[in-house]
């Protein structure tokens, strides 16, 4: 029997210990992290094999296969991202604010590390490499759940992060792995221990994390992503953005599932990027409206409510942008919305009235990503509206505190008017 609590105390006592490390020793444990991996790329292409093997036997649908396999072009990638980390500013020790209380009385606000992580991701085995990569130079501990599907892949690179850890003289405790459903519903109970749990999954299982624990909870379930193609867009852009958006990796949340186009235009768009969708394969499914124009299934009221992250993808025709953002804020989940269009007055109402963490004007959805947005990689999306929004890299891993600084000051002066506050910011 695993002894969970024993095990997230001692990630505890890391976090406390990685809160002060000081920037050259994360670097080393970082550096140290992607050689490892890089000599070790046979050693875990070959446990990736077990786990994809295992899956397919399991019957694992085809966009959580996607993300399962490692080849050695993603462990390339991989390697990159840690690197990409590592190169980052260090989040921690910023000074954010500085005020003079009064004499000889100053006020500093610094950013500090959350402490400790929970993180509960799906199949993707190189989120175990972004997340701890991330936690280390932002100086938290962290607690990972993978899915089970890549446990002996997400067994051995946590395997490798932890030796990096001890080589760099940083507590190996500082990234642990915990791999059952039992263990996470212990983890939840741990609010005393654990700082902030982000999971990444489905609604349900959202839903469930935050329902059954005290831990604060940061992260998005569903990736309902849309792109709108205005009257005024140029066709051309519209369908490489089109296409791109939902072909380029369609397993992930920041894909188009719903592509939505102005009636104006739908006659001459619809054509085009139906026939390159049919030729990638991607299955249609439109409203009325459309289905008069392409070949298309019937797609109804559950289609604009369905994260696909498949070669699927739901049209609607829309008689305005303002049906387009009214249809996004409904049916969206926050994540990524695109609109195409040549018409600056309508890209500034669409950038400022659709509430998503990330809108974007005449590009893919798919640049909704932490490592493309210059982060180095990212711990989830987060489309809640505290703390962190969007992709959430470094500065989604830090918070703050405030150092005052006197000499025998008391708040008594203050208070019989002996003393009064001077309140200069520097």
């Amino acid at each position: 029997m695993v002894d969970i609590i024993g095990q997230v105390k001692k990630a505890k006592e890391a976090s406390l210990v990685l809160a002060s490390a000081r920037a050259e020793i994360k670097y080393l444990a970082l550096d140290n992290i992607a050689r490892a991996i890089k000599k070790n790329k046979d050693k875990i292409i070959e446990e990736n094999r077990k786990d994809v093997l295992e899956a397919r036997k399991n019957k694992l649908s085809k966009s959580l296969l996607d993300r399962l396999i490692l080849n050695e072009k993603k462990i390339k990638e991989i390697v990159e991202m840690v690197e990409e980390v590592n190169r980052l500013e260090d989040p921690v020790g910023k000074v954010m604010e500085k005020m003079e209380l009064d004499t000889n009385l100053n006020l500093t606000k610094i950013t500090v590390p959350i402490g400790l992580i929970g993180a509960i991701f799906e199949s993707r085995p190189d989120a175990a490499v972004q997340i701890s990569s991330l936690c280390i130079k932002s100086g938290n501990a962290v607690i990972l759940k993978p899915g089970k599907e890549a446990k002996n892949t997400c067994k051995l690179l946590v395997g490798l992060i932890k030796d990096s850890l001890q080589k760099s003289n940083l507590p190996k405790e500082a990234v642990q792995l915990i791999e059952t459903r039992e263990e996470v519903k212990e983890i939840l109970k741990l609010h005393d221990f654990i700082d902030l749990l982000i999971p990444r999954g489905s609604n349900k299982f959202i839903k469930f994390i935050q329902e059954n624990s005290k831990i604060p909870v940061l992260g998005h379930a569903d990736g309902i992503c849309h792109v709108y193609v205005d009257k005024d867009a140029d066709i051309e852009k519209a369908v490489k953005i089109c296409f791109d958006a939902k072909c380029q990796y369609a397993a992930v949340c920041n894909a188009m599932e719903t592509l939505l186009v102005h009636k104006d235009i739908a006659e001459k768009f619809l054509p085009l990027i139906a026939e390159k969708y049919f030729k990638a394969g991607v299955g249609i499914k439109g409203d009325e409206e459309a289905r008069k124009i392409i070949k298309a299934e019937k797609a109804n009221e559950v289609d604009w409510k369905t994260e696909y992250n498949d070669l699927i993808i739901s049209i609607k025709i829309v008689n305005s942008v303002d049906e387009a953002m009214r249809h996004i804020n409904k049916y969206g989940s926050k994540h990524t919305d695109a609109m195409v269009t040549e018409n600056k007055e309508t890209a500034s109402a669409f950038l400022s009235k659709v509430d998503s963490s990330s809108v974007l004007h005449n590009c893919s959805t798919r640049f909704a990503d932490g490592f493309r947005y210059g982060k180095g990689a990212e711990v989830g999306i987060s489309t809640s509206k505290i703390h962190g929004r969007g992709p959430l890299g470094l500065e989604g891993l830090v918070i703050y505190k405030y150092i005052l600084k006197g000499d025998g000051h008391i708040v008594d002066d203050y208070c019989k008017g002996k003393k009064t506050f001077k309140h200069n910011k520097k």
